[in-house]
């Protein structure tokens, strides 16, 4: 009966850190997304980059588990700066304008006023977005565009004031 073969150093390293730095980097990814699946994704690709640059790693003077949470941030911070980014969460209801009170107006209101987000720069309109459709906090709009709160109040007050114009002319 042949042996089996001894692990190679990529597969120890990836046990190593399996065995002493996974539950760390998920509690670090989940403190930082608030959302402990999406961490778990963070995780994931942290040791796909690890596996890939075992040989590095294995040769390095520094910290692995230094390493391993500065690529865990670098991941979650380049997530939540993705402007295609989109938090869905499981169950949440979606509110057809039409149904709404007023319905008819409601329609109405959003004919006219979505063609004119065209009119805001696409910063000014994501902001709208987050705040207006998506029904977020300018605290977690500022998390999801990876700008100040300071800086999504001031847009949401600058993109407002531009579609008060463009709607109503005689108002400004």
């Amino acid at each position: 009966m042949a042996t089996p073969p001894t692990e190679t150093p990529r597969s120890e390293l990836l046990a190593l850190i399996m065995r002493e730095h996974r539950d760390a980097l998920v509690s670090y990814a989940e403190k930082m997304l608030s959302d402990h699946g999406l961490a778990e994704d963070v995780v994931q690709e942290t040791l796909v980059r690890a596996w890939r640059n075992a040989d590095r790693l294995l040769a390095m003077d520094g910290s692995l588990r230094g390493w391993l949470f500065t690529v865990t941030r670098h991941l979650v911070v380049d997530w939540v700066r993705k402007p295609h980014t989109r938090r869905e969460v499981v169950g949440a209801t979606y509110h057809d304008p039409a149904s709404a009170a007023g319905g008819v107006e409601g329609v109405h209101d959003a004919m006219v006023t979505l063609p004119s987000l065209r009119l805001l720069s696409p910063e000014h309109r994501a902001v709208l977005i987050h705040i207006y459709l998506c029904d977020r906090t300018i605290k977690e709009t500022a998390a999801i565009l990876g700008v100040p709160a300071g800086t999504v109040k001031s847009r949401q007050h600058n993109a407002l004031r531009k579609l008060r114009r463009a709607l109503r002319p005689e108002a400004a």
